[in-house]
């Protein structure tokens, strides 16, 4: 019995050693599971092995694939290079731009932990957000699971709603506009969701963004994320900062040169028709026919082959790198949830609705471009809407050509332009011709004045073969080079070939007498040139009006949409890019904001003016263009002559 009782008490203190040690290892294995290394993976990584999309946020739920969005890996995997404390990304809807911002959270909290703060535009937005996207990430994502606090099945929740804890670090959530939070709460890592939408002032305490950056001084491992669809021009937080960064754009190799282009609005090609419901009723609209036009080969390809075809990034500034600061710009034509027929749909139905806040809806959010509040100017969206397509090289009406040409140190830039009668214009072809305007002709390579030469001895022809020359050209002797324009001009005196510089302020008429002012060669007078004085701010103004009349006839300005003839985008961002503000009793012209070029201004403005001291006689020119074979007698007998014998050969008129 004694025997039997001694083994019974054995078995139950082997039993209890068992337990105690059982007990033991788990301490001891929760104690030492922070000793574990992270997994040495990239942000991308992570999310391809780990994160799961939530039902209710994903229209494809389930594993994470950055397959289908190839263009966030780079931003994604920017966030682990030592190199990078500071990531930005301009993007529209539909591009995957918060799931990406919320891989790397998911990072942050499972391999490489600290103190971060996710920083939204208003209180009310963290709050949402925390419930409706971060909440969902959690519980769906299984290390996330584990590591956050209060968010395993069975425990009680111990977390607030803006606030996240877990092993290494606290995530808090916050509006722009609560400085006690932006001020206070040291964080390793920042997440600024649409920062373009945040309070201008954190409660009297300053930019937002900046008390974030003081936040983060004492950590030499930051990151700081600013993500957010473009806003007004100007005034985008985004784009600003988008600018002091690599700058950055999905690129696609086109089929056809084999060059990297970034797939924009302003290359889109469609065709619509307008359906009228009922009478009274909206207008929807059929789109078809929608392709890419590459701006560098002129070449067409359809949307899937533009989408199938090799892509990267490409950026214009790499040097910025070295700072630490890579940027980000991706609109809706990448996106696999978005057709180019759907955005151009939205934005046909934005723009004859006639609500400009609908469409700068469609502008920030789809084609990811920035909105420009001009007041009661054009917009370069306008402009390129409105051009149309020119059936010859002159199209009928053009009873004069002109040019004007602005120097740059690298290059010269000009603008064909025609004009008829009560002042109607025609934009006939712009151009850059690289090279300094300061190198002569070398072996095997030609200077720019001779390039430009070219331009001026072209016949432009009309479509029944008759034929215009450029009767003057104005070239600006502004810069660096003003002793080269004035002999190069010198020399082309025959041509009609006059230096022209800009002079501004009020009460300066737009052309006047020339003057003759010395070639100056070593320190020394060599020759005599021509120099005409503009008044550029009576010439801009001229523009601006004539760009607000509406329909063709007297006064309208025509551009080409033709391929080749460069009036895109740039062209009329250029052309646009100045307005005349009142500054105390003056009114002077300034810069608007996100226009960095004006040389299409400056060019459209120095034809103009050539026009002017032209002063056509178009009854004249018109009689001659339908009487072939007669030639008007020109202002020169010296210029007379030459003209009656190369009108046995040549089918052009010079109108000088």
């Amino acid at each position: 019995m004694t025997q039997k009782k001694t083994k019974k008490t054995a078995r139950k203190a082997d039993q209890l050693r068992q337990q105690a040690l059982a007990s033991l290892n788990r301490t001891v294995k929760k104690a030492v599971a922070s000793f574990k290394a992270p997994e040495d993976l990239s942000v991308m990584e992570w999310s391809d092995k780990y994160r799961q999309l939530s039902p209710e946020n994903s229209a494809e739920p389930g594993r994470w694939r950055t397959s289908r969005t190839p263009y966030l890996e780079e931003p994604m995997n920017a966030f682990t290079d030592p190199k990078v404390h500071t990531i930005v990304v301009v993007a529209s809807s539909q591009v995957g731009k918060t799931e990406m911002e919320l891989n790397m959270l998911g990072y942050e909290i499972d391999i490489d932990p600290g103190p971060a703060m996710w920083v939204t535009p208003t209180a009310e937005n963290a709050e949402d957000f925390s419930k409706r996207r971060i909440a969902p990430m959690i519980r769906d994502t299984k290390p996330l699971r584990k590591k956050v606090s209060g968010s395993a099945a069975g425990r009680k929740a111990s977390n607030a709603i803006l606030k996240k804890k877990y092993p290494g670090g606290m995530l808090t959530l916050t509006g722009s506009s609560s400085p006690a939070n932006l001020a206070s709460v040291p964080a390793r890592y920042v997440f600024g969701d649409e920062i373009d939408r945040w309070a201008t002032d954190a409660g009297g305490e300053g930019d937002p963004w900046s008390l974030l950056e003081a936040r983060t001084a004492t950590f030499y491992n930051r990151k700081m994320v600013m993500v957010s669809t473009p806003t007004v021009k100007g005034r985008s937080r985004i784009a600003k900062a988008f600018d002091t960064g690599t700058r950055e754009y999905w690129c696609v190799q086109c089929p056809h040169c084999g060059e990297w282009v970034f797939v924009e609005f302003d290359n889109i090609r469609f065709k619509h028709e307008k359906i009228q419901v009922k009478t009274g009723g909206d207008v929807q609209y059929r789109v078809h026919d929608v392709v890419f036009c590459c701006p560098e080969c002129g070449c067409i390809s359809d949307e899937q082959t533009i989408k199938h075809a090799p892509h990267e990034w490409v950026a214009e500034n790499p040097d910025a790198y070295q700072n630490g600061v890579r940027s980000f710009w991706i609109n809706a034509f990448s996106s696999p949830w978005m057709s180019w027929e759907h955005i151009i749909l939205r934005f046909l139905e934005a723009s004859g609705n006639g609500d400009p806040q609908k469409l700068q809806t469609v502008f920030n959010t789809l084609l990811g471009k920035l909105w420009e509040d001009r007041g009661d100017l054009a917009t370069d969206d306008e402009m390129i809407e409105r051009r149309e397509h020119y059936g010859a090289e002159l199209p009928d009406g053009v009873l004069a050509l002109t040019m004007g040409v602005d120097t740059q140190d690298n290059r010269l830039e000009y603008e064909v332009v025609g004009y008829g009668r009560f002042n109607e214009t025609w934009g006939i072809q712009k151009g850059v011709i690289m090279g300094s305007p300061g190198v002569p002709d070398l072996p095997g390579k030609q200077s720019v004045w001779t390039r430009l030469d070219r331009l001026i001895d072209k016949d432009w022809t009309f479509a029944n073969g008759k034929s215009l020359r450029i009767s003057v050209t104005f070239v600006d002797s502004g810069g660096h080079y003003t002793q080269d324009v004035y002999e190069q001009c010198a020399r082309r005196l025959n041509k009609r070939v006059f230096a022209i510089k800009g002079k501004g302020g009020e009460g300066i008429p737009f052309t006047k007498a020339p003057t003759k002012v010395d070639i100056v060669r070593e320190g020394r007078a060599v020759g005599k040139a021509w120099l005409y004085t503009i008044g550029v701010d009576a010439g801009k103004e001229r523009i601006m009006k004539a760009l607000k009349i509406g329909d063709p006839g007297p006064g309208y300005c025509h551009f080409p949409d033709n391929a080749g003839r460069s009036y895109d985008g740039a062209f009329f961002n250029g052309l646009l890019s100045e307005k005349l503000t009142l500054k105390g009793t003056r009114w002077t012209w300034e810069k608007i904001p996100g226009h960095q070029r004006n040389e299409p201004l400056d060019c459209r403005n120095y034809a103009n003016a050539a026009e002017q001291l032209l002063n056509p006689n178009f009854d004249r020119i018109e009689n001659e263009l339908r009487n072939e074979g007669t030639e008007t007698e020109a202002p020169r007998p010296t210029r007379r002559k030459i003209i009656k014998k190369q009108q046995k050969r040549r089918d052009y008129f010079d109108n000088y």
